[in-house]
């Protein structure tokens, strides 16, 4: 168990932090370390009236937003377990994971509410909105209404007609070993399974970035990514929350347009991000710039193919704000090509690895001090163990254990029990090798792991990384059928559209020379012998990863 605790964190941060800006809504309202203080407060006295117990689940369904954020935060300080809940799953799947979790209470986005059915979760006690905290349901017997309707009253007897001041502000201590969250993920490899996270692994994933990332008080922070998942949730968020910056929260489907728009006006310090935003841009901007023939002629040209990449390196660091230390990409892998280039031009960008299972992180290193194809270097909270004969050359499942473990999956002792071994490993289903600093080059996923004739690994993401930056490839995905690889591939229909390519058949004759150049690339054995149209985006997760069990060959 860490000596530093999670909830000491946050009661440090808002005490020291008192009158900077803490959360705010894009285009919306702004609230004060001060203002999230205070609402923690109020809310804790809800709970205490309405006999809210330590330990009991609260369910927690909405976008990025700063109404989250601080119930979020007045749940695991309270001692509950919150229970974060991504808005994009179906209903039929909130109603199962708010029943399944036992939570005794929800908060829900007015929008996400109009879809759900109170009688399919019966056991709530009430269901509160996110909006503006009104009690949008409370079951029978229940004084939940009545505990809203006289909270201020109950707030001013407690902290008086000026309200809570700083150093008024303390929390009850919760030791790191209690549970914190319960976050259920549906990854890509079945159904959805309850992560508890004690506050320790919270705890552990702050420390290490507070000791090796790039910010400090006042710093801004744009958060797109999905607060209910790990990843955004420690990163964007609690981690900067902890350290008194500005957090500013995208409200709406953070499109590319979006989050650029967002980027640039408000210049965060550091950019956390997943694949796909870089790989869009290094697809659909710079690579048909560098693919022009004129272009091409001039790289040639000594010296001058140097003023070209300082070029494309402003555009690149402007799209982002022009003013971070650092992009910080995780989630999933980072194309090949995409890094060969980032490297190239010497762009400050680091890849980390993590799982929900972790609360994320498992490895990172600093852009500077990074080596090319790794996910950075392990955390000092955890141990790593390759599952093969030689960890620096086999390949092998990726295994770790320590401080950032989660305790196992919620009511599930059997998945529980083929996740984490009797030596307290963590089997993460990644595949891998180290080197003898401890960093990590991860190879591909166990489940995804094809057998060649010859009983040859090949491992499918890397195959597709180089399908999708071929033209007209928006993304693909690399399946076996009868010992031969087949790639399935979702056009990228606004590239043809634009080259005038409106028949199927035209596509299929380009795909075809697609698949020649591709394998002009791959060993024998990793060549495709088939590529299939196929006609809409493929599933995925919310860290953009394919689901990849959805999908077979006929």
């Amino acid at each position: 168990m860490l000596k530093e605790n999670f909830i000491q964190y946050v009661e440090d941060s808002i005490r020291e932090n008192w009158d900077l800006p803490a959360l705010s809504d894009y285009k919306g309202s702004t609230y004060y370390y001060k203002d999230v203080g205070r609402k923690i407060a109020r809310i804790h006295i809800m709970f205490e009236q309405c006999d809210v117990k330590k330990g009991d689940k609260i369910a927690l369904l909405g976008k990025n937003s700063a109404n989250w954020a601080m119930t979020y935060l007045a749940v695991v300080s309270y001692g509950a377990v919150v229970v974060p809940i991504l808005p994009d799953f179906h209903p039929d799947d909130m109603h199962h994971i708010t029943n399944h979790s036992d939570s005794v209470i929800l908060f829900v986005d007015d929008a996400v509410w109009e879809n759900l059915d109170e009688s399919n979760m019966p056991d709530l006690r009430a269901i509160i909105s996110l909006s503006d905290f009104r009690i949008l349901i409370e079951a029978n017997r229940e004084k939940v209404q009545e505990v809203f309707d006289g909270l201020n009253e109950l707030y001013v007897n407690k902290y008086g007609s000026e309200g809570l001041d700083r150093n008024q502000f303390t929390l009850e201590k919760i030791s790191n070993k209690e549970l914190g969250v319960l976050n259920y993920t549906s990854g890509t490899t079945g159904f959805s399974k309850g992560v508890m996270l004690p506050l320790n692994s919270l705890a552990a994933n702050i420390r290490f970035a507070m000791e090796n990332m790039p910010l400090k008080a006042g710093d801004s922070m744009v958060s797109f990514l999905p607060l209910a998942h790990t990843y955004g949730c420690a990163f964007q968020f609690l981690w900067p929350f902890t350290i008194g910056c500005h957090i500013h929260f995208l409200t709406r489907t953070p499109s590319p347009k979006i989050i650029t728009t967002a980027f640039k006006e408000i210049r965060p310090t550091l950019i956390i991000a997943v694949p796909l935003i870089l790989e869009k841009i290094y697809k659909k901007q710079i690579l048909p710039t560098l693919n022009k023939k004129s272009m091409r002629m001039l790289m040639k040209v000594p010296f001058l193919d140097k003023t070209i990449y300082k070029k494309i390196y402003n555009k690149l660091f402007d799209a982002f704000g022009g003013n971070f230390h650092e992009v910080v990409i995780g989630g999933a892998p980072l194309n090949a090509d995409v890094e060969k280039f980032l490297k190239k031009i010497n762009f400050p960008y680091s890849v980390g690895y993590g799982m929900t299972e972790c609360g994320p992180l498992i490895s990172y290193a600093n852009w500077d001090k990074t080596k090319y194809g790794s996910s950075g270097r392990l955390v000092d909270t955890l141990e790593l163990k390759i599952d093969s004969n030689d960890p620096y050359q086999e390949v092998g499942e990726i295994l770790v254990r320590g401080e950032n473990l989660m305790y196992g999956y919620y009511k599930n002792e059997e998945d529980t029990r083929q996740s984490i071994d009797e030596e307290g490993w963590l089997h993460t289903g990644d595949l891998g090798v180290t080197d003898q600093e401890q960093f990590i080059f991860i190879r591909g996923r166990s489940k995804s792991v094809i057998v060649g004739p010859s009983g040859e690994n090949i491992y499918p993401e890397e195959i597709e990384s180089k399908l999708n930056n071929m033209a007209y490839v928006q993304e693909s995905l690399v399946l076996e059928k009868n010992q031969k690889l087949v790639a399935l591939v979702y056009p990228d229909y606004d590239m043809a559209d634009q080259e005038g390519i409106n028949s199927e058949d035209k596509l299929n004759e380009l795909m075809n020379h697609t698949r020649k150049d591709l394998n002009e690339q791959l060993p024998r054995f990793k060549q495709v012998s088939e590529i299939r149209l196929y006609p809409k985006e493929f599933e995925k997760t919310p860290k953009k990863s394919i689901r990849r069990f959805l999908y077979t060959l006929d």
